[in-house]
């Protein structure tokens, strides 16, 4: 079976860190970068399975990473799962963008394995 692949993209390279490892010790394959531009240039060039975004992020926020992603017809497919530190996220940015769920930091590993696993389920099953 062809191990997952998915892409993290936060701007702090120790949370990107942190999520990888607990994403290969469950068998997926992963990769990241650090601004939303990267994302979409790698995304573009090899479309992962499975997307981590983060919401804040200096330039391109993940907002406006998912506005570009959702605006390509190839990729407009990609199960995205957003991350925030924000307790409450801003409402009215969902109004013009779809994503397959949202993770709160701190990120409880379980939860975040349990919801890849369904995200990546889902996707399959399409």
């Amino acid at each position: 079976m062809l191990r997952k692949y998915i892409l993290i993209c936060d701007d702090l390279v120790d949370n990107c860190m942190i999520l990888q490892v607990i994403l290969e010790m469950e068998g997926y394959k992963v990769e990241f970068v650090t601004s939303g531009i990267e994302a979409i240039n790698k995304i573009k060039s090899h479309k992962p399975d499975l997307l981590l975004l983060d919401v804040m992020m200096p330039e391109m926020n993940g907002f406006e990473v998912v506005r570009v992603i959702q605006q390509d017809k190839y990729l407009q497919t990609l199960p995205i799962l957003l991350i925030t530190a924000y307790k409450e996220v801003i409402t009215s940015e969902f109004t013009n963008i779809k994503v397959n769920g949202v993770l709160h930091k701190p990120i409880n590993s379980d939860d975040l394995v349990e919801i890849v696993q369904e995200v990546l389920q889902v996707y399959n099953d399409e």
